[in-house]
């Protein structure tokens, strides 16, 4: 303590260039002082190598792995002797960024996840305000917060402060309020953690009622958020029947959006998949001709997908399978038994052959026919088996006719 408490009395209190990096000289006064500047080093052979080599070695470390320090238009020769083999300095450059990067990281997330901290209680109580103005002002500093993962997951492990938004989501008819609160959910259910806060403080009644917002955005988030939880949360298909969400999803597929139809989609199979009533509401609502509307008209994989997967879940119901038929979804679908993906293939011949026996009386079917025919060729045990019994079923049924 005593050599330290010395060192810092002497003329050596000064940056001795540990922290900074900068290098040490000795001025005409004898002085030792912290160069400000970097120099330049010029040549790479010395008469003195064991006087020169240690200072030109720095400069190529610090060039290797702090090159932001050096002063521009400055030039360190390099010592490498063969192309083909790289020197130590330039094998340790690309590692030494990849750590200080990392570092920097390291220490702005940390900063993050405590600005968050502290900033929470207060953000909470501005979002449980009175003015309207300062409510729509606290949700959009929530949402820039939320966009960053330390912070985050701060606001998740809050019960008050999600509770806030989905509060303000419920309760605002100010579109820009609606939009930054439903992309606070939005930034949310990407964590697990999150999607439980959501589910426990409410957030499934919110996002629904958002289903009716006219603005794109809006609905965007509210799906998303949606289908993130119906796929990873426990009870949230139940919560969603329960806040009429089927009665707000099935008028969503006259949008013309593929990527909003393909969430849309998948979110009806996961909710109609195993429940009787969801494809009864389904099919009150108009989803069958939405359905099969979607299969002539589209053309993107996913989409045309995810719809055959909802068709195939109602083909089997009773009520759902004539709806489908007379809408032309026997047509429709088989337009993709040709030049389409496996998967949306044996999709579209599963949901042909629950379909099949209500079909027999449909006119149009002879390039359907001409299709299934063609399959009988097939090397593929499952499309063979699908096209043999929706033939089997539509001549049959007709020659008892």
């Amino acid at each position: 303590m005593a050599k330290v408490a010395e060192w810092q009395h002497t003329m050596y209190s000064v940056d001795s260039g540990i922290q900074s990096g900068a290098t040490t000289v000795r001025d005409e006064d004898a002085e030792y002082t912290t160069s400000k500047h970097y120099t330049t080093t010029t040549t790479v052979t010395s008469v003195h190598p064991d006087v020169d080599a240690p200072h030109t070695r720095a400069e190529r470390l610090r060039a290797a792995m702090f090159p932001e320090t050096l002063e521009r238009n400055t030039t360190i020769i390099s010592t490498q002797l063969d192309s083909s083999q790289m020197t130590n300095v330039q094998q340790l450059a690309e590692p030494s960024q990849m750590l200080k990067t990392a570092i920097i990281h390291l220490i702005n997330y940390q900063d993050d996840a405590e600005l968050a901290t502290r900033a929470v209680p207060e953000l909470t109580k501005l979002l449980n305000d009175e003015d309207q103005v300062v409510v729509s002002k606290a949700a959009q500093i929530v949402n820039q917060l939320t966009r960053k993962e330390a912070s985050r997951r701060a606001m998740m492990q809050s019960p008050q402060m999600v509770a806030a938004v989905v509060r303000v989501m419920q309760n605002t008819s100010d579109m820009e309020t609606a939009r930054a609160t439903a992309s606070i959910l939005h930034n949310l259910s990407h964590q697990r953690e999150g999607l439980l806060s959501i589910f426990k403080c409410g957030g499934i009644p919110a996002l629904v009622r958002m289903l009716s917002s006219p603005m794109e955005s809006v609905l965007f988030y509210a799906i998303t958020t949606l289908h993130n939880l119906l796929l990873h949360q426990e009870g949230a298909k139940m919560a969603v029947r329960l806040a009429d969400g089927l009665q707000k999803m099935v008028p969503l597929l006259k949008k013309s959006n593929p990527k909003f139809l393909a969430i849309t989609t998948d979110c009806l199979q996961l909710l109609s998949y195993g429940n009787q009533e969801s494809k009864l509401i389904i099919l009150s609502n108009g989803g069958p001709e939405g359905l099969v509307h979607i299969m002539r008209n589209y053309s993107y994989e996913k989409l045309l997908w995810t719809t055959s997967r909802v068709l195939k879940v109602l083909s089997v119901c009773p009520s759902n399978k004539p709806a489908i038929v007379e809408a032309g979804g026997m047509q429709a679908l088989g337009k993709h038994l040709t030049g389409s993906t496996q998967r949306l293939m044996q999709n579209c011949l599963w949901t042909l052959r629950n379909l099949s026996d209500a079909a027999t009386k449909q006119e149009g079917m002879e390039s359907l026919l001409q299709v299934l025919v063609g399959l009988l060729s097939s090397d593929d045990l499952n499309m063979l088996t699908c096209a043999t019994g929706i033939l089997s079923n539509l001549t049959t049924v007709k020659q008892t006719h």
